[in-house]
């Protein structure tokens, strides 16, 4: 009985904590990571509505390291760094790269750190699609269709685009363009025109940023907690807590090792207890999340 009860405390721990800062009951700084291609990420949404409810969270910093992703899936993000922000400070602080859709994520933020070679900007849109019509005409392939429309389903990758929906694809990629650029200016407070290269596209360095007003400070971890201690009544020395999304194929791990315990163990029960767990957990999403489909705020196509 009492290994059973053993089992049944770590299988709660296994498959109920949002982060690692459960067992904790001060007050901390939550960190977040956004990391490799941005899209519509469900689990990582309802994390930021958790962080937003809980009390014991004074402050966020948001380490952003990625070249960015779907444009929609930046602007989720951004409501949902937003609906925080409206609560508690959160800090941004750019890695490596905070490109694209990943700047997006930043501009909700209450503040940018930057490095100083970080690589930032990428004000941009892009819709792309292959085109294989000769490819197929090459192999004796023919694609027939009836649809609804001209405008319907394209572009094609089978067939080559005309005019008509070219100009309808642009109309679509210059409208979200210009949101982009409304974003950017309504929360840097800056005329976009009057910036060099930033309506064409162009990344900056952290330092070029700064110079612009794309960011608000050169540095990393230390600074963003420092301001928020300095400016918004952070109380200082409060651990830092990484937060991180309750994925359903987290729930595919704690199976394995809850079952393997009891195996370990001879308790019957940890099959039984596995297999319900299982019940309530999905295959794993990894790969539909790296999806690009759709617009695409991104500064070079490969996850760092």
């Amino acid at each position: 009985a009492a290994v059973v009860a053993a089992l049944l405390a770590l299988g709660l721990l296994l498959f109920s904590t949002e982060d690692m800062s459960v067992s904790g009951g001060g007050k901390q700084i939550a960190r977040v990571s956004i990391q490799g291609i941005i899209s519509e990420d469900r689990d990582q949404l309802r994390m930021f509505k958790k962080i937003a409810d809980d009390s014991r969270v004074a402050g966020v910093i948001l380490f952003v390291n990625s070249p960015g992703g779907t444009t929609a899936g930046g602007e989720a993000l951004f409501e949902a760094i937003q609906n925080v922000a409206k609560q508690k400070p959160v800090v941004a602080q750019f890695g490596t790269v905070a490109a694209s859709a990943a700047y997006i994520a930043g501009l909700a933020t209450d503040r940018i750190v930057a490095r100083g070679n970080s690589i930032t900007g990428s004000v941009g849109v892009i819709f792309q699609w292959p085109e294989v019509a000769q490819l197929l005409d090459k192999l004796g392939v023919k694609m027939h269709e009836i649809k609804s429309g001209p405008l319907k389903a394209v572009p094609s990758p089978f067939q080559p685009i005309d005019e008509n929906a070219r100009a309808v694809t642009e109309r679509m990629v210059m409208e979200t363009q210009r949101w982009f650029l409304g974003l950017v200016a309504s929360r840097r407070g800056v005329d976009t025109k009057s910036i060099d290269g930033l309506e064409q596209g162009r990344v900056f360095t952290g330092r070029e940023a700064l110079t612009f007003k794309l960011v608000d400070q050169i540095g990393g971890e230390a600074e963003a907690v420092a301001w928020m201690e300095e400016t918004r009544n952070v109380p200082k020395k409060l651990r830092i807590v990484d937060w991180k999304p309750q994925r359903e194929s987290d729930w595919g791990l704690g199976r394995l090792s809850l079952n393997g315990l009891a195996q370990a163990f001879g308790v019957g029960l940890g099959q039984g207890i596995a297999d319900t767990v299982g019940q309530l957990s999905s295959a794993d999403p990894t790969i539909a999340r790296l999806r690009l489909d759709g617009l695409v705020s991104v500064w070079q196509g490969s996850e760092r």
